[in-house]
């Protein structure tokens, strides 16, 4: 893709030695990859292992297509905060000329768009999106409000990188409270040193920072801070390449932000609160195969223990 960053020498090297062993599966496009098996393995075990964590919870299971409403899009102002991330789907609109007439630029790779027309639909940005709408069709909360566990969903961000820990597409495994402010902001905290210890525990350098999400803009920059003045925003980070640490894991206290549009209340008529969780599953994968060794029969006992109990 023209235009796309390149990854620091250390992000390309460990890139090409994923390549190489089939662990990732080129595709062409950077930040676009398929999984061999022996990455799929322990992405599944990193997704099995955060379900256990979470088990104590009792979450519902809900899980929903990476495909959103464009609707639910324009609802929760995403492109107002984050135009420069969104994956929005075109499909054909037009006759037997106009259809030709594509095929044929489209064969020569020249700019086929004209033909195209927007739909009702989007890639989803984030896999919290899709239930706050769901929630909302329910009525009022109950005292307590309602905990989810989305699964580990695919989502999209148009962020393409040599980094192979930044993906166009990738699985973010989230976990969503709706509830009265306090009940959620504890749940976000507890989470939020409970995933420093589960990482830890599969011996990754795991660490708690404030952290702001990559708004767009001059008015961009002033909701970071605020988010960081806040602490609405923590994300855990560990070591996968340099130069910088890797967020792996993030934590939102969204406050009324999704609940106001939808008309989320608790059943004495006050406005629900909202808070997420979500580990990014590649990223934890790529760590343990950086930190562990790209062969996961060399792991240490203790880390294939906490994966495959």
């Amino acid at each position: 893709m023209a235009g796309s960053p390149a990854g620091s020498p250390d992000q390309e090297a460990f890139l090409g030695e994923l390549l190489d062993q089939g662990l990732l599966i080129a595709s062409g496009v950077p930040g676009l990859y398929g999984h061999g098996e022996g990455f799929d393995t322990v992405l599944a075990a990193v997704d099995a292992l955060i379900t256990r964590a979470g088990a104590p919870d009792h979450p519902e299971r809900l899980r929903f297509p990476p495909l959103l409403p464009r609707h639910d899009l324009e609802t929760n102002n995403y492109l107002a905060s984050f135009p420069h991330l969104a994956g929005t789907i075109f499909s054909f609109d037009g006759g037997d000329a106009e259809a030709i007439e594509q095929a044929e630029r489209a064969h020569r790779h020249d700019d086929w768009s004209t033909y195209q027309e927007i739909t009702d639909l989007v890639l989803t940005p984030a896999a919290c999106y899709p239930s706050y709408p769901a929630i909302a069709a329910r009525g009022p909360l109950a005292p307590g409000g309602v905990t989810l566990d989305l699964g580990g969903s695919w989502v999209f961000r148009h962020e393409p990188s040599g980094d192979p820990a930044r993906l166009l597409s990738f699985r973010q495994r989230e976990m969503v409270r709706m509830a009265e402010p306090a009940t959620v902001s504890g749940w976000r905290d507890e989470w939020r040193d409970r995933a420093a210890a589960l990482l830890t525990s599969i011996r990754l350098d795991a660490r708690v920072d404030v952290a702001a999400d990559p708004f767009f803009g001059r008015s961009g920059r002033m909701l970071a801070a605020s988010q960081r003045q806040q602490e609405l925003k923590f994300e855990v980070v560990v070591s996968i390449t340099e130069p910088e640490p890797t967020a792996v894991a993030s934590f939102n206290y969204h406050q009324e932000h999704f609940t106001a549009p939808y008309g989320i209340r608790m059943a004495d008529g006050e406005v629900a609160h909202t808070a997420c969780l979500g580990f990014g599953l590649e990223r934890i994968t790529l760590a343990l195969l950086r930190r562990h060794g790209l062969d996961r029969a060399t792991w240490p006992d203790g880390v294939s223990r906490a994966l495959w109990p």
